[in-house]
Parts: structure tokens; sequence; C-alpha cells
């Protein structure tokens, strides 16, 4: 599949999993993430892959999870409410350290909402949808080219930090047709996962150091003679269940803290005119693309706007925000819900800032007057 091609964002994707080494996929059909299942289907017997259709969702989290665990790169796909449904077992992927990537194209919401049409009101599911405390990695896309590359680096990152990644895709994005450069193999940078070079006897699952990367335990894949005991229950070094306060302290942080500590490293951010801005556009997915003519029209009448695109949403680049709040006079923060990602960006400003909400709740993408009347709005 090297050199150009003309795909949508879906089938983008879909090649993205494949150049990442990703090699068993399961999940179960649905409006407007299916082409992703269809691409895998065709592509997988060319090279060694193999798709499981599932009975549901639930299933099909559960089945990648094994199949991590059995030394596959792995990805399941789905749109809003089969991403409800995988929630519970993302929470278990977090607590087995089971790296794995979640693909979700968003649809309108809630229940069966808009199949067709798109959304963007899953982005605080993706950070709180399953119980308990836990950190989580998800990117969100802009064009098919970026779903291409960013689904590699979902799966790179799943792998360096042991965790499920999400990429959280739009209907738009999805669907939308482009021109998707893909590179030879050798030119693309894919991280292996770092199994253990202990011996069966020598090793605990997850036995770790004390900070940064050392907080991400070596790996064993299941029939390779290593002991291993796997539960969601809280665990000690060797994945038995220990019930007290002090084990659910010390797993629990450690899964926490090696996301935040190394956040500096895994928050991906374009920023673009941002130096001297009064008001910073914040943005991601297609509000990114929707949102660029109204700021061109704002700076061609001498407005001092400049873009903020997440790339990375989780972990969110608070650090960069509330920095940048203490310069400026407002964010405008459009997105395809009725404000989720703007609390976030409120909060991390901390009222040296102003937020202006730019929202709908789905169907179609943002007029760019409005954009444009919040940005102006925003630089009085």
């Amino acid at each position: 599949m090297t050199g150009n091609h003309y795909l949508d964002g879906d089938y983008a994707a879909a090649e993205g999993c494949l150049a990442a080494g990703c090699r068993f996929s399961a999940g179960y059909p649905i409006t407007p993430s299916t082409e992703v299942f269809e691409r895998l289907t065709q592509r997988f017997p060319l090279c060694g892959g193999f798709y499981i259709q599932m009975e549901d969702e639930l299933g099909s989290m559960a089945a990648i999870i094994g199949g991590s665990w059995a030394g596959k790169k792995s990805v399941t796909i789905t749109s809003g409410p089969g991403f409800s449904l995988m929630m519970e077992n993302l929470g278990l992927a977090v607590m087995h350290e089971a790296p794995c990537v979640v693909v979700n194209v968003q649809r309108g919401g809630p229940s069966t909402g808009l199949p067709t049409m798109v959304g963007q009101a899953d982005m605080m599911q993706a950070k709180w949808g399953s119980h308990g405390d836990y950190e989580i990695i998800a990117l969100a896309p802009s064009s098919p080219q970026e779903c291409f590359d960013y689904a590699i680096k979902c799966f790179n990152l799943a792998e360096k930090w042991r965790t499920p990644v999400l990429l959280m895709m739009d209907e738009c994005v999805g669907h939308m047709t482009e021109k998707v450069v893909i590179p030879p193999a050798d030119e693309i940078e894919v991280e292996e996962r770092p199994y253990t070079k202990k011996k069966p006897g020598e090793y605990l699952p997850y036995e770790v150091g004390e900070s940064g990367q050392d907080l991400v335990p070596d790996f064993a894949k299941a029939g390779d003679g290593y002991r291993y005991h796997v539960t969601g229950l809280t665990h000690d070094a060797r994945g038995y269940p220990v019930m007290t306060a002090e084990c659910q302290d010390e797993t629990i942080k450690r899964l926490i803290n090696k996301i935040k500590l190394n956040a500096d490293e895994i928050i991906e951010i374009e920023e673009e005119q941002t130096k001297g801005a009064q008001v910073v556009v914040v943005s991601y997915g297609i509000s990114y693309r929707v949102a660029q003519p109204a700021v061109d029209r704002a700076r061609a009448e001498g407005i001092k706007v400049g873009q903020m695109r997440l790339i990375t949403v989780w972990p969110f680049p608070e650090k960069r925000i509330t920095e940048l709040a203490k310069k400026i006079k407002a964010y405008v923060v459009p997105e395809i819900n009725l404000g989720q990602v703007a609390l976030e960006v409120e909060r991390c400003a901390g009222g040296h800032a102003k937020t202006i909400p730019v929202t709908h709740a789905g169907g179609w993408v943002h007029e760019v007057d409005d954009v444009y009347a919040a940005i102006k709005e925003a630089a009085k």
C-alpha cells in the first residue's frame, strides 16, 4: 500500500492499524465506523491478521484484551452506543495494563441518536466513562492522513505505556475522502512491546521501579512459560488480589502516575500565532478545520487571534492552557457537543482568561460565521 492514495478516514485508520503491526481485531459493526472493519477484513488475509465479529461490543473489548495478552497488537472499532458498552472492559484493560487501541468514530447521541451524522460528544466519556480513578490517552485526528498517522501513534503509545489508547475520530473525518500518503514500512516508526528479559521464576508481572517510565512493568505474553495471575481486582506485583486500602492506594496511584508524570512526553498539540494573541481558538477533529476560515477572516480584520489544536485531548494539556491564559483575553472553543472540552479549558484557565464555547448538539459542523462572531466577542 506504499504511495499516494485517495482514502476516506475510516479506510486510512485501518491502514494505520496495519502499518503499526496490528494483526488482531474483534468488533461489532456500527455506523459510521463499519468501514474500518471492512478494510481490515479485506487486508488481514494478506498480512497474517485475523478478525472476528463478536456478538456485541462487550465481547469485542474483552476479546482484544485477550488478543493483547496473547502477544498481538489488537484493535476494536465502534461508535457512541458501542463505546458505552465497552466502558466496563476498558477499565479492565487499564487494570490489566493490556496495550490495545479503541477507535471511536463519533456520531450524534445520546442513545441511537444520529447514526449517520457527526458528533463530538464522547470526549468526556473517553476520560471518565469507566468507573474508578484512572488516566487515559486519547487522540483526535482532523483529516484522513491523520487517521492513518495517529492510528500508528495510538499503537505506539499503547505499547510504550502499557495502556488502552483511544482514537477519537468523528463521522466527518471518518467519511471525508482525501489524499493519504503511506510511506514505506522502513520509514514508519513502530514501538515494539517491552517484553521482559527475566526468566520464568524471576519475573513478577507488575513489578516496577519508582519513577517515570519505571512505572511501566515489563510484559510477558501468555504461553511463554511465565506464571501469570490476571485479575481486575486490586493486586500486588504478582498479580494476586490484595484487598487492602494500602494496596489500592499504591496500585491506582501507579496506574495514574505512569501517564501523569510522563504527560509532557505524551501530549501533542499544535499552535499557530499564539504569541502576542488576544484570543486563542482551541479545537480538535473536524471542528479545527471549520474554525480555520473564521480565524483567517478575523486576522484579515486585524484581530490578534491564534489557534491551538488538540491532537492529544487526554491527558489534557492543562499546563499550556494555564500558561497561555495569563497572556490572552479569551479562549474560543468550537466543538460538536454542548461544551465538554470547553469545561476543561475553563478549569485550566483559572479565571485568567474568559472561555467562550461555540457549541451545538450534533448533526453537522459549525457555521463559520458563528465561530467568527465568537472570536469578535472575545476580542472586545
